[in-house]
């Protein structure tokens, strides 16, 4: 069963979905981790207004950046997985989620390579409604 998800892996790290950059995105944010140098950045075009707060959906995300295949079949499967969700949803998503979505277990190190786009996506959610 490991076999099916490792190719899922790399199918989504050679030919990762909604990569690229949204033109008048709503949010943008880009993170990097240090110890391995992976840089994911995303932007999302979301529905209805800035007064909706973080019940406004995600209509459209894109994540472009560099890292090592973890790191990109993660940023895809997680921008494929919150498409539609609210603001509110995604911030209530966590590591679960992530391991989930990749399917096969992780050392430490290779986990943060995981979280990174979820990371990035969350932090730009708080970034805009923080300030």
């Amino acid at each position: 069963m490991d076999d099916i998800y490792r190719e899922n892996i790399l199918d989504n790290y050679r030919h990762p979905k909604n990569f690229g950059k949204l033109v008048n995105a709503d949010i943008e944010e880009e993170l990097g981790n240090p110890f391995c140098g992976d840089k994911i950045a995303v932007s999302l075009k979301l529905t209805g207004t800035h007064k909706q707060g973080v019940d406004r959906k995600v209509r459209d995300i894109r994540f472009n950046g560099q890292g090592c295949a973890v790191s990109i079949a993660s940023a895809s499967l997680v921008t494929e997985y919150i498409k539609g969700k609210s603001l509110r949803e995604i911030m209530a998503l966590n590591r679960e989620t992530v391991l989930s979505l990749m399917g096969i277990e992780l050392t430490p190190t290779r986990l943060k390579c995981a979280l990174l786009s979820l990371e990035t996506v969350q932090n730009a959610v708080k970034q805009t409604f923080t300030g």
